[in-house]
């Protein structure tokens, strides 16, 4: 037979367990996804571009930051790819530019997309017309 005793302190214990675990993923879930909020597009050669992107993200640190961003064509082509190789923390948001982006002639639009390693891609992009 179980005691009263017990049946009495397991749902405290239970919620001291599940409350240590909230503790320790909260920083992962109050991130969130990375965000573009602004971008920028020059050409700087016959079909060669650079990107400049804001990226906005609650970086926690190493266990969770933006970590890339990209540019796509509107077919979803990955164009090409900036990796961030370290959290931003105290910098938020930051800009970056990512050059030497080859766009064919009959690409009118590309789309900004951030990433970050929890998440993976998501949050808000940014959509640019193509300068010719």
């Amino acid at each position: 037979m179980i005691s009263s005793n017990f049946s009495v302190k397991w749902p405290i214990a239970l919620a001291r367990v599940l409350t240590g675990i909230a503790f320790l993923i909260s920083p992962l879930a109050v991130a969130g996804e990375a965000d573009v909020i602004a971008a920028t597009i020059t050409q700087t050669g016959e079909g060669v571009y650079t990107v400049s992107a804001t990226v906005r993200h609650a970086d926690t640190g190493w266990d969770h930051y933006a970590d890339a961003f990209d540019v796509r064509a509107p077919d979803g082509t990955v164009l090409k790819v900036r990796t961030l190789f370290h959290p931003h923390v105290e910098e938020q948001p930051f800009t970056r530019n990512l050059t030497g982006i080859e766009i064919p002639a009959n690409v009118a639009t590309v789309t900004v997309h951030a990433h970050d390693s929890v998440d993976g891609f998501g949050g808000e992009v940014v959509t640019l017309d193509v300068p010719r």
